[in-house]
C-alpha cells in the first residue's frame, strides 16, 4: 500500500524531520486560498498520485504568488497523470499538495529499504538527491552510501553520524541528516514499510527539509497498522487488482491478451515464461493459492472473464493442497452463471485428477483439456493469435 506524500510528510513531522509548509487541498478554490496563506512569493503545486515522475508529465507547477494559482490548480486536478510508472492508463490526481517553494542549496537522497540478500534493514544516501536511485547506481554509483542495520541493535548513532558525514563536511547539517535517518529507519521498521524514502531532501540554508517523500507498507502487515489501512486510497489502484485483493487472491495485471490462472507463484511465473517463450503475451499475474475454496476459484476467473483485453483463458493447475475437483466445481460455477464467449485451455494434474477432469467432461462446457504444458502453451498462444488477427 502506498501513501501520497502529503500523508508520507505528515508522518515525518511527528518524528521531527523538517517538511515546506503547505496544505492539502480538494478543489481550485482551497488551493488559491492556501497559496495565499502561505505568505510567500514562490509557491508550488503538486499533483497527488501515487508516481514518481509527476514534474516531467505535468503534475508539478512552481508558481509566482501574482500567477493564475486557481487556473493552474484546476487544470492539474482535473489530470490523469500518466508517467513511465503508471503506464498508459495512468493516475487519477486525488489531491493537490499547495507548498512553499523553498530555496535550494543541494539536493541529497535518503532512503531506507530491506536488502533480502543480506536479511538486513539498509539505509542509503547519495548527495546526488533529486535522481531515481537506479538512476544513481547506473550513472554515479560512487555517490551511494549504504549502512546495513543490525535488527538487534537498530540504527546505531555513530552509523547515522558516519552516514551524514559523507553527505556533508558541516556539523550543523550532519546532525540533521542524522536525525532524519534515525526518522526515516525508524517509520520503515515502526510502520511496517516495503519502502521509506525521502528524495530529494535539500539543504536550505543551515536547514534540511523533506522537499518529496514517498512511503509504501508491507499489505501483509496492515492487520497490525488500521490507522495506517485507513489512509488507502482507492482510486490510484487498479479495479480489478483491487477486486482481487478483496476476494484473497494474488493478481498483477499484465499488458498481454492470455488470461491465466495458475496456483502456485512459482508455477504461476513458469506459466508467463512459457507463454512468452511461444510467442504470447500474459494479461496478468494469477495466483489463487493453495487452499482456494470454490467461490474463490469462481471469482478467480470472474476476474479473467471481466478482462476485456483477454481472448483465451488458460488454466495451468498442480493440484496439491488445491484439489482439482474443488478447482472444476468453481471454473464450472463462473461460467454457468454468466456463459462463455472465449476460448478456455486448461492443464491440471495432481490429487482427485480423475474427478476434476469428469467433472468438466460432463459440465458440457467448451473447455480444451491437455496434459502436456508445454503443448497447452502452444494452444493458447495460437489461439490468442488467431483472435486478434496476427
Amino acid at each position: 500500500m502506498n501513501l501520497h506524500e502529503f500523508q508520507s510528510k505528515r508522518i515525518l513531522m511527528e518524528k521531527g524531520v523538517n517538511v515546506p509548509r503547505g496544505t492539502v487541498v480538494y478543489d481550485a478554490l482551497e488551493a488559491l486560498v492556501a497559496a495565499r496563506n502561505l505568505k510567500t512569493d514562490k509557491i508550488v503545486l503538486k499533483a497527488q498520485a501515487h508516481s514518481g515522475g509527476r514534474g516531467k508529465a505535468g503534475g508539478i507547477s512552481v508558481l509566482s504568488i501574482d500567477d493564475d494559482v486557481k487556473k493552474v490548480a484546476e487544470r492539474i486536478l482535473q489530470m490523469t497523470l500518466v508517467t513511465n510508472q503508471t503506464g498508459p492508463q495512468g493516475k487519477p490526481v486525488s489531491a493537490l499538495l499547495v507548498e512553499e517553494a523553498p530555496r535550494i542549496d543541494a539536493e541529497l537522497y535518503l532512503g531506507v529499504v530491506l536488502d533480502r540478500n543480506h536479511g538486513e534493514v539498509t539505509i542509503m544516501a547519495s548527495p546526488a538527491g533529486g535522481m531515481d536511485i537506479e538512476t544513481i547506481a547506473r550513472e554515479a554509483p560512487e555517490k551511494i552510501f549504504t549502512v546495513k542495520v543490525n535488527p538487534l541493535r537498530g540504527l546505531c548513532p555513530f552509523q547515522a553520524r558516519a552516514l551524514a558525514y559523507k553527505l556533508t563536511d558541516k556539523n550543523i547539517l550532519a546532525n540533521q541528516i542524522a536525525n532524519a535517518a534515525k526518522a526515516l529507519y525508524d517509520i520503515f521498521v515502526g510502520y511496517d514499510c516495503t519502502l521509506a524514502e525521502i528524495n530529494p531532501l535539500v539543504v536550505s540554508g543551515e536547514t534540511l527539509l523533506a522537499l518529496d517523500a514517498k512511503i509504501n507498507l508491507d499489505d501483509h502487515a496492515l492487520f497490525r497498522r488500521p490507522q495506517m489501512a485507513a489512509l488507502r486510497d482507492r482510486s490510484q489502484e487498479d479495479p480489478v487488482e483491487l477486486s482481487a485483493r478483496l476476494a484473497g487472491l494474488s493478481y498483477i495485471r499484465l499488458e498481454g491478451d492470455i488470461g491465466c490462472m495458475v496456483n502456485g507463484a512459482g508455477l504461476a511465473m513458469a506459466t508467463l515464461d512459457l507463454i512468452s517463450i511461444h510467442g504470447g503475451s500474459p494479461a496478468n499475474f494469477l495466483d489463487v493459492g493453495g487452499g482456494a475454496s470454490e467461490q474463490v476459484v469462481a471469482d478467480a476467473m470472474n476476474i479473467l472473464l471481466d478482462d476485456k483485453r483477454v481472448k483465451v483463458v488458460f488454466i495451468n493447475i498442480f493440484g496439491g493442497i488445491l484439489r482439482c475437483d474443488v478447482l472444476a466445481r468453481g471454473v464450472i460455477k463462473a461460467i454457468k452463471e454468466r456463459g462463455l464467449e472465449l476460448p478456455v485451455v486448461a492443464r491440471i494434474e495432481g490429487t482427485n485428477i480423475d474427478l476434476g477432469r469428469k467433472l468438466f467432461a460432463d459440465s458440457g462446457l467448451p473447455i480444451q483439456m491437455m496434459s502436456s504444458l508445454d503443448e497447452a502453451a502452444q494452444l493458447v498462444v495460437a489461439k490468442a493469435k488467431e483472435l486478434s488477427g496476427n
